[in-house]
C-alpha cells in the first residue's frame, strides 16, 4: 500500500480546511495517489460540524476577543476546539482498503493506525465506535469523515493537552448555570497525551509515532485482493503549487467567509 505523506505544520483554520479540500480534489481527479496529511492549528480554532448552527454552538464575540478562528467543516459531527493537538486527514478513493463502503469499518481501519501510534508512545488505547479513540477510559481522539467526488475524506485529532476552561470560554453551553458541572464532566471524560504519558509530548514526537503506527497497523489491509502483502510505504511529499493555489482560493472564498461559516 503506497500512500503520499504530507506534514504541513501550522496553518490557519481556513487554510487547513481549504488544503484538505484541495487534496481531496487532487485525489478525485487522479492527480494524486491516496494520501495522509498531518497538521496543526495556528491560531487556535473552533470548527463546526457541517450541519451545526454557529450561533447555537459558539460565542463568536468571545472567540474573536481571544483570537480564535471560527469556521465550518465539510464533515459532520459536533463543534471541536483545536489548540494543543495534532490533526490528520486521509483522502482515498472509495473502495481503497482504507475506504471500504461500510462507514464503521472505514473508521475502524483508519483509527487502527492512531491506536498503534499511541502504542509507540507507551499508551494503551482502543477504538470506540463510531468514531472515537479512548485511553485510560477517556476520549483522546475524535474523528469525522465525508464522502465526496468518489473519495473518502476523514480527519481527526489527537489531543496533546486539554484546557477545558479555555474550550468553554468559546463554546456555548445549553445552561450557563450548569457550566461548572459540564466542565468537570468533560475533564472526567477527555484526556490528552500529557496526562497519559506523564510528560509533555510535542507535535514532532506525536507525528513520528502516528506515522509509524499507521505503517504498522495498515499492513493488515494491504493484503486484500489476494496480492502478496507489500507493507505500507509512505512517500514523503509537499503540496504542489496547484494544490496550494487551490487551497488559498478555498480559504479566501469559502472557509474564511461568513456566508459559509454562518450558513446555519
Amino acid at each position: 500500500m503506497r500512500l503520499r505523506f504530507l506534514d504541513t505544520g501550522s496553518g490557519s483554520g481556513a487554510f487547513n480546511m481549504g488544503l484538505d479540500e484541495a487534496l481531496l480534489e487532487s485525489v478525485a481527479a487522479g492527480r494524486s495517489p491516496p494520501l495522509v496529511r498531518l497538521y496543526r492549528w495556528e491560531p487556535a480554532a473552533v470548527t463546526l460540524g457541517y450541519f451545526q448552527s454557529a450561533q447555537a454552538e459558539v460565542d463568536v464575540a468571545a472567540a474573536h476577543r481571544m483570537g480564535v478562528d471560527v469556521l465550518r467543516r465539510v464533515t459532520g459531527g459536533g463543534a471541536v476546539f483545536h489548540a494543543a493537538e495534532i490533526t490528520y486527514s486521509i483522502v482515498a478513493p472509495e473502495g481503497h482498503p482504507l475506504a471500504p463502503s461500510d462507514i464503521l469499518e472505514s473508521y475502524r481501519r483508519i483509527c487502527a493506525g492512531l491506536v498503534a501510534g499511541l502504542k509507540f508512545l507507551g499508551v494503551s488505547a482502543a477504538f470506540a465506535p463510531i468514531n472515537d479513540i479512548v485511553a485510560a477510559g477517556k476520549k483522546v481522539s475524535g474523528n469525522a469523515q465525508t464522502r465526496k467526488q468518489g473519495c473518502l475524506l476523514q480527519h481527526g485529532t489527537l489531543l496533546l493537552d486539554v484546557d477545558v476552561e479555555r474550550m468553554f470560554s468559546v463554546l456555548l453551553v445549553p445552561n450557563e448555570k450548569l457550566k461548572g458541572k459540564l466542565i468537570e464532566d468533560v475533564k472526567a471524560r477527555v484526556t490528552g497525551l500529557r496526562a497519559l504519558c506523564g510528560r509533555e509530548i510535542g507535535y514532532a514526537e506525536a507525528a513520528t509515532a502516528l506515522k509509524a503506527g499507521c505503517a504498522a497497523a495498515w499492513i493488515e489491509f494491504s493484503k486484500e485482493g489476494g496480492a502478496a502483502p507489500q507493507g505500507v510505504v509512505f512517500e514523503d511529499s509537499a503540496p504542489t503549487k496547484e494544490e496550494l493555489e487551490r487551497a488559498a482560493i478555498l480559504s479566501a472564498e469559502k472557509y474564511g467567509r461568513d456566508s459559509w461559516t454562518f450558513r446555519r
